[in-house]
């Protein structure tokens, strides 16, 4: 079934609304169309001031300043967020006190957690928390889940504000898994939302290890709100290679970085 120009558009709007950027290969597979006419809307929506082209696709106009529900971001990237949870997943050891902040990766990241034991993990999310909770029932790991309470976000499903941070700063943990909204060299990592961020920062500032998970889609980009700089971040799990102008800070940072299976 073809799809209109006008469907087309509101289409892509929507994407780079979750992900900041399109690809025009991408959408060409998924429209059934030619790559020419892809080009073509993204050259309508450049006229409208709704996109700005760049080689070999579009991003947007301008850094959003907030991000789409929950539920909504869980369908984009699917397959690379499971592998990225996987993949961090191997990081946790037996013993360990972990926390995971709220994240459609870190999601990922908890449904596959198994075979360990005596684990703590500590968490502000809910989605993680019930899943978290299903593995425990059923065995696929030992320990306990520490649910950090505050104030409730339904839309983000999260749990945050003043009581969340205040809790959070009595713990000392072995490593924080923090799922973001950009990743850059001059900002470090960021994210969207004011409150989760400072839960983030407190997950941080708690560690001894901080691991971020990141799809190729945060690189390069800026959030809202600054979380930490670089040099307090010791792995990134992503889905892709390092980029070729990451190698130097990686190398001067000492920052592991980790491709997905």
């Amino acid at each position: 079934m073809s799809v209109s120009s006008e469907e087309r558009k509101r289409v892509i709007l929507d994407q780079l609304k979750v992900e900041g950027q399109v690809k025009v290969p991408d959408l060409s597979v998924r429209f059934t169309v030619s790559e020419e006419t892809v080009r073509r809307d993204l050259m309508l929506l450049e006229k409208e001031g709704l996109a700005k082209r760049v080689y070999g696709g579009a991003v947007s106009v301008k850094p959003t300043s907030f991000e789409p529900p929950y539920l909504q971001r869980q369908k984009v990237k699917m397959d690379e967020k499971a592998r990225i949870g996987r993949t961090a997943a191997k990081l946790i050891e037996s013993g360990d006190t972990i926390a995971i902040d709220v994240g459609t990766t870190t999601l990922e990241l908890a449904k596959a957690i198994a075979g360990q034991e005596r684990l703590t993990i500590l968490t502000n999310s809910l989605a993680v928390a019930y899943h978290l909770m299903e593995s425990l029932n059923s065995g696929r790991f030992s320990g306990k889940i520490i649910v950090i309470g505050g104030e409730l976000n339904p839309e983000q499903q999260s749990l945050s504000g003043t009581i969340s941070e205040h809790t959070m700063s009595q713990f000392r943990i072995d490593k924080a898994f923090i799922s973001i909204g950009g990743l850059s060299l001059k900002r470090g990592i960021s994210d969207y939302d004011l409150n989760e961020t400072s839960m983030s920062r407190r997950m941080v500032e708690a560690a001894f290890q901080t691991i971020v998970l990141a799809d190729k889609s945060k690189f390069d980009k800026e959030a809202f709100v600054e979380i930490v700089p670089l040099r307090q971040v010791h792995t990134i799990v992503s889905d892709i290679a390092p980029p070729k102008e990451w190698m130097q800070t990686l190398r001067s940072l000492r920052l592991e970085w980790i491709e997905s299976e």
